[in-house]
């Protein structure tokens, strides 16, 4: 009878804990997925539903793959809510057009030139951040808190403290529920352009140049930079996408909600983060996939639709939002130690 050596067990252990690893959000979500199926047959596996929960997951998945660039690199990013509500209030105000004493300062805008408007502004509000951290060496946690509290106050500020009503254009109907009609699209636009963004992004994550430089930053900064990557140029570079992509989920959240609201998104970063983390990337950085991030996203969504469909409150939501948040960290930090 062979026996196997202990090199050879060590990298069978391995093996089998990277594909538990890589498999972990599908089994998360094929988990929740059949206990709330079990619990409320009739109302939770339905196509409506999954429709709803397609849509809901949509904002998040598409901030989420900004988040993944962020994370893998080894940083943070705690003000995408506030500049998806920036984002959104920004629309409807070139949708509308600026008006300063009776005077057109801009007239209004076509709803393409607005949607391009509000990805610019989360582009701004990513170069504000990737400024901030690598020309004043500053810790991104404490770079993007502060952004938080500013992106949300500019948003206020632009929407007067309301919400800004806009004229109905083909921007509402990205995220508007299938007609009958339109059932052979399986799902809305919307839907279909998050899942274009995200083969782009894992596309050029696993094929670029630029994808193997966000991964050895998030691995070893000081290496990455001896080997040649320019650091700071890259970071820079990651946030400003990482803005686009806040930019996008804004405009997605502005079909979603068909005006500008200030106060949208609230909270709407952890739920980016704990998508990334349950996916699989670590807070620590160099590790991560798009993938995970679609699955952690779908994950957060299907538990918070369940919960409504159970008729539970919202601060039994909120409990176990934030229990999963509580996990997905632990979950990260017992990757490491296994690492």
């Amino acid at each position: 009878m062979t026996t196997l050596s202990y090199e050879s067990r060590t990298t069978m252990s391995r093996d089998w804990g990277s594909l538990l690893a890589k498999l972990g959000p599908l089994i998360g979500l094929a988990f929740v997925v059949v206990l709330f199926s079990s619990l409320r047959p009739r109302i939770f596996p339905t196509f409506g539903n999954a429709e709803i929960m397609l849509l809901q997951t949509t904002v998040v998945a598409t901030g989420a793959l900004g988040m993944t660039l962020i994370i893998i690199s080894g940083g943070i990013d705690l003000s995408v809510g506030s500049a998806i509500a920036l984002v959104t209030v920004a629309i409807a105000r070139l949708l509308n057009g600026f008006v300063l004493f009776e005077v057109w300062v801009i007239p209004p805008s076509p709803p393409a030139v607005a949607a391009l408007g509000g990805v610019a502004v989360g582009v701004l509000c990513g170069m504000l951040n990737g400024l901030l951290i690598t020309r004043l060496s500053l810790a991104p946690f404490i770079v993007t808190l502060g952004t938080w509290g500013a992106l949300r106050g500019a948003a206020k500020g632009l929407a007067n403290e309301m919400m800004v009503v806009a004229p109905s254009t083909w921007l509402n109907n990205l995220l508007r529920t299938l007609s009958p009609g339109d059932r052979w699209m399986l799902a809305p636009p919307g839907v279909w352009l998050m899942l274009a963004l995200a083969l782009t992004v894992g596309a050029m994550l696993r094929y670029t140049r630029f994808g193997r430089h966000v991964f050895a930053i998030g691995s070893n900064e000081q290496t990455a930079r001896l080997c040649g990557v320019p650091v700071e140029r890259t970071k820079l570079l990651i946030y400003m996408l990482a803005g686009a992509f806040a930019g996008l989920a804004g405009v997605l959240q502005f079909s979603y909600l068909t005006v500008g609201d200030c106060t949208t998104a609230g909270g709407m970063e952890l739920d980016i983060i704990a998508a990334v983390v349950i996916g699989g990337a670590s807070l620590g950085g160099g590790q991560g996939s798009v993938f995970g991030s679609l699955v952690g996203a779908l994950i957060m969504t299907a538990v918070s639709n369940g919960c409504t469909k159970m008729d539970y409150r919202n601060w039994v939501q909120e409990i176990v939002t934030g229990g999963i948040i509580v996990l997905a960290v632990a979950l990260d930090r017992l990757r490491q130690r296994r690492a």
